[in-house]
Formats: C-alpha cells, structure tokens, sequence
C-alpha cells in the first residue's frame, strides 16, 4: 500500500487548493470533520478521514499509513499545548516524516501567536519540516469580510493606514505542493508574501474600481472591532488573536515584501486586482 500524504484543514481556503493542485490525488487523504457534508467540497475520488484536533480518538486511523501532513491550525484553536501539540506527537509514532505547517509571517519573532509554539513543538519533535510563512491571505476578503463588503461596501479592520503585503491563497497551496513533493524544501521556512503592500484604503479603491461599486474603509478602533466580532458571535480566542495580528499590521509589521513566490514557482506573485477579478463574484 502506497503511503499518504494527510491534509488537514482540507475544506478551507487553502487546504482546498492544495488538493486541487496537487498532481497525483490517489495519494492524499483529506481530514475533514464532516464526512457526509465534505464530499460536495471535495469531490468523490479524495479519500476522507474524521479528524478532529479536539478529540484525540481521531488521530490514529487518520495518521495510519501517512508519511507527510499538510498542517493547518484551525482559527478556533489558540491552546496549542493541548490541542495541536498531542496531533504532533501523535503523528510522530506513527511514523510521519514530514510536515508542511502553514505559518505566520514574522512569527519567529512574534511569541503571542499560537503559531510560533507550533513551529517549535514541531522542531523539537524532530520531524523533518517545512514553515510557510504566509502573509494575509486576500481570500480573507471573501470569506471572513465577505458579508459586510457585499451587504454594507464596508471594510471593518482596525489597522489604520498600516500595509499589508496580502497574498493569494492559490501561490501559496503551490508552493505547499512542491513542499510536499519535493524533498530538497525540508527543513527550511519561506516567507510568503504578495508583490506589493497595501492599505486598506488602497484596497478599498482597487476593489471599487473592479466591482463597480463603492466599498468603503470604515477603520474601526480596535475596541469597536471587537466588539463588532462579538457580536457576530465570533469566538473570543479567535477574535484576540485577529486582533493581534491586526495590531502589529498597525504598526507597520505586515508591509515586508519578499521574492520568494518568484523564486520558488518561477513566475510572479498574483497581484490583489487579479484576485478581486477572479472572485468578483463573492460580493456582486
């Protein structure tokens, strides 16, 4: 029997990319958390497994056989400690080679992120790795802000003029997919970034431009946002550590531009216009 590659946030924005891009799919098993209701997401030929950081049942028939994970940490889970760290060790026994972890950009110095413990419990496993260091997703625009920039034009995050070198979700699932296909990625960690930074006010414009229609950079304060986030019923822990995020783009943490996506996939990174053409769709 041939070994796995296990993909855990399979559903969301990024894991699903990786699975459409990937060249040989016989080869991967997608974690899911619900059987029934993912196959319409995913197609019928991904094998599917019931996988859940939170129930430690689900980890042995999920890691069986696998020799490489594609890890994504759920948005809803910051105790690292007691939720993603025993998935690590767990995939550790059972014989697991190799993890692409899906990071955070700057997160080697930034210890308040839920991200940085996991590189670590990762390389203390002494599991061969690989660190996407992903700036802000643009996707995030179409699923987390995708209801206020449909119904209201409005963009609600509280980082003032502060950039944000976003990148597409699409770049970074092929680079995930040569990180899993190719051993000479091991190891190593790349910082992940779009061509260009932006401000919101920028991307506002851009968005506008392309749209047809006005959307607005409301800048909230970041007491405002979070209260905003509450009330939409948004998880509290989610919602702090957003804010974090939010707060160091404020300062001006967010705007580093690399070359890796040009280096690595020999082309240019997907440019924010060329985003918001492709998914026009989610908010017209």
């Amino acid at each position: 029997m041939n070994s796995k590659i296990l993909i855990t946030g399979a559903t969301g924005n990024v894991g699903r990319e990786v699975i459409r891009l990937f060249p040989h799919k016989e080869d991967l098993r997608a974690a899911v958390t619900d059987i029934q209701k993912d196959p319409l997401l995913l197609g019928d030929a991904i094998e599917r497994v019931y996988f859940n950081f939170e129930d430690r049942g689900t980890y042995a028939v999920a890691f069986e056989n696998v020799n490489a994970v594609f890890l994504v940490r759920p948005p809803a889970i910051s105790n690292v400690k007691k939720y993603i760290a025993p998935a690590i060790d767990a995939a550790k026994a059972a014989g697991v080679e190799h993890i692409v972890f899906l990071s955070l950009a700057g997160v080697e110095k930034n210890r308040v992120v839920p991200h940085h413990k996991i590189e670590k419990h990762i390389q203390e496993s002494r599991i061969d790795w690989t660190f996407l260091r992903a700036s802000f997703f643009m996707q995030n625009l179409n699923t987390t802000h995708r209801e206020e920039i449909q119904a209201r034009g409005e963009i609600n995050v509280p980082v003032g003029k502060g950039k944000t070198s976003f990148i597409d979700v699409r770049d970074i699932a092929a680079i995930a997919v040569r990180a899993l296909t190719e051993d000479n990625h091991r190891n190593r960690s790349y910082t992940l970034t779009g061509s260009e930074a932006l401000d919101y006010y920028q991307v506002a414009q851009i968005m506008s431009a392309i749209l047809g229609k006005q959307i607005r950079y409301a800048n909230p304060s970041i007491i405002t946002f979070i209260r905003q986030q509450l009330t939409n019923h948004r998880p509290l822990n989610f919602t702090l550590v957003m804010t974090a995020l939010y707060t160091l783009t404020r300062l001006g943490l967010a705007k580093t531009v690399t070359s890796e996506i040009d280096s690595l996939l020999g082309r240019p990174a997907i440019t924010f216009a060329q985003y918001v053409a492709d998914y026009r769709q989610a908010w017209v």
